[in-house]
């Protein structure tokens, strides 16, 4: 075990931004067909597995983050309520950090400051519950504690759940939030294993609910509950990176998800609860390689060319939801990085084209959420639009940059809820053994 309990401790203005009109063509991109699309086949070797949960329904591939909570990072709830983030109030060298709660599923977005007394270290993670509650992870001397924030009246509510004392300077990262809302994870990564914390959402503080051998990162939920966790594992003594799925409740039974080739280092960046696509990330096909897959099916993986643009950085963000049984449907929003900065991409399987659209000024780079009907919303802060949402309706994939590609809507901005309290100075199976169950595979 790598980190135990202490005991005795109490459990915008989203307005029309002007981009670059149209969209910029992606090296090589075409509007026929790609062939062979750089695929993989199975060849006897496991790939996805289809959840099956032993005591109910079979699960299906969830809401996902790509990887774990960072510091710094703004981080949306699995529901799409709200979103939180540390921010910086005051000028250098009095600058202060305190968490931000920003509201998302209004008729405006708005941002509620939530400072205490003291000013937050800027290494402290936050992570918000559909409740509206923001979780912080602080570091305090040689361990890990807890609490979740609110807004109370003039000031801000704190509820401290525990710490965690982690011995030899053991990283503790939390994981994206879990689909039931109400429930924190945490991973915290041994020399041998790695422990999964339950540290918001149960009855006595902090708890482990699993211990998996190996070097365990990453993190993507496969299905609503919030009980089936796929996370990429190095094994111990060092090995490929596979990521495999870990059942929550059958206290972190441990079976494989993903395995292109049996060298080869396969990770799961996100999945999809209605349509069972899987972003993945990859070296079988020689070198890093971004594709995709269907969870439980037995097709093969493919390794788009479209998403493989030379001197760039793809990293997949948000899938549209609501495309049941329709994974080659799915608009997937991503995040480009190269030379002139950060933009965004839109690509469909079925479409094999990357779009790639300038992102508004301000973005919260890599961090946004799709509407069922097709809409991306993306955080952006500005000089004078401290909490906005700008939208982005998803192109056709028969389109050619022609207009703008950002729409208004309604004004918004910082709003606290109260005057605002000044700063101090399923069990997953290789596919090679599971039939599809209960799904369609796509043609």
């Amino acid at each position: 075990m790598t980190a135990r309990a202490i005991e005795g401790e109490s459990a915008g203005a989203a307005v029309t931004v002007d981009p670059a009109s149209g969209e910029a063509e992606e090296p090589g991109g075409s509007d026929e067909p790609e062939e062979p699309d750089g695929l993989i086949e199975p060849g006897g070797q496991g790939e996805f597995g289809e959840p099956s949960l032993p005591d109910g329904p079979g699960g299906s591939a969830g809401p996902g983050g790509a990887a774990a909570v960072g510091a710094g990072a703004f981080t949306i709830a699995a529901d799409g309520s709200y979103a939180a983030r540390l921010t910086l109030a005051g000028q250098a060298p009095d600058a202060a950090w305190f968490p931000e709660r920003w509201t998302l599923d209004g008729h405006e977005p708005y941002a509620v400051p939530l400072p205490l007394d003291q000013p937050e270290e800027p290494d402290s993670d936050v992570l918000p519950l559909a409740d509206g509650r923001v979780l912080i992870r602080r570091r305090v001397a040689d361990r890990h504690a807890f609490s979740l924030l609110y807004p109370t009246g003039p000031g801000t509510g704190e509820l401290p759940l525990g710490a965690l004392e982690c011995a030899d300077d053991t990283p503790l990262t939390l994981l994206p939030p879990s689909p039931d809302g109400a429930s924190a994870y945490a991973l915290s990564v041994g020399e041998r294993s790695t422990a999964v914390w339950l540290v918001a959402g149960g009855a006595y503080g902090p708890e482990q609910v699993a211990e998996v051998p190996g070097r365990c990162s990453g993190g993507v939920w496969l299905d609503r509950a919030g009980r089936m966790l796929a996370l990429d594992r190095e094994p111990v003594g060092g090995g490929p990176v596979k990521a495999v799925a870990v059942d929550l409740d059958r206290s972190g039974e441990v079976t494989p998800l993903l395995q292109i080739t049996p060298d080869s280092n396969d990770r799961l960046l996100l999945a999809d609860a209605d349509s069972g696509l899987l972003l993945i990330r990859s070296d079988a096909p020689g070198h890093d390689r971004l594709g995709w897959g269907v969870l439980g099916s037995c097709l093969p993986v493919r390794f788009p060319e479209c998403l493989h643009p030379a001197d760039l950085a793809v990293t997949p963000f948000a899938v549209q939801p609501g495309q049941t049984l329709m994974p080659e449907s799915c608009a997937v929003a991503l995040r480009i990085d190269g030379a002139a900065g950060s933009w965004v991409g839109v690509w469909r399987p079925a479409g094999r084209r990357l779009h790639q659209l300038a992102a508004p000024e301000g973005w919260l780079a890599g961090s946004g959420l799709w509407t069922r009907d097709g809409f991306l919303k993306l955080p952006y802060v500005g000089r004078d639009v401290p909490c906005g949402v700008a939208l982005l309706q998803a192109p056709e994939d028969g389109e050619r940059g022609a207009g703008p590609a950002w729409t208004a809507v309604a004004e918004s901005g910082m709003q606290p809820s109260a005057a605002v309290a000044p700063l101090p100075v399923c069990k997953p199976v290789p596919l090679g053994q599971a039939p599809l169950v209960g799904r369609t595979a796509p043609g």
